[in-house]
């Protein structure tokens, strides 16, 4: 049996909210890659959420940007959260794998000011999706 969009779409939804607290924690804890990725992956899944909402079967791929532009098709406001939020796609794989960045590890590679801007962009795009 096929889900519910709408209840598809509050479920995504809640996880990129815990995403968010996960990201905040990790902010606390000094672990500033970490929370960026989580801070990208709760955009990710907030953009999720809408486009499974309003009745998509399958939603691909990993970049903040091109769902901001999926979901204008729907919504031509998007395209305006995409201009913001798309700086968020540069967490996700050089936050996490040393071959992501041109020397250093992750660890060491973020701090406060990119996990504080990381998270500011992705509580937005949460927030933008929720008034939908």
């Amino acid at each position: 049996m096929k889900p519910d969009p709408l209840e598809e779409g509050r479920r995504w939804l809640a996880q990129a909210k815990d995403d968010i607290t996960v990201a905040e924690h990790l902010l606390q804890g000094g672990f500033h890659n970490y929370a960026c990725f989580f801070a990208q992956q709760a955009a990710e899944k907030a953009l999720k959420a809408y486009l499974l909402a309003q009745g998509a079967r399958e939603v691909r791929g990993h970049s903040v940007g091109d769902l901001c532009l999926d979901a204008a098709r729907l919504d031509p406001a998007f395209e305006g959260l995409a201009d913001e939020v798309t700086p968020l796609d540069k967490y996700y794989i050089p936050t996490r794998y040393p071959n992501g960045l041109p020397g250093g590890t992750p660890s060491r590679a973020f701090d406060r000011v990119d996990s504080e801007r990381a998270l500011g962009l992705a509580r937005h795009a949460v927030a933008f999706v929720e008034e939908r």
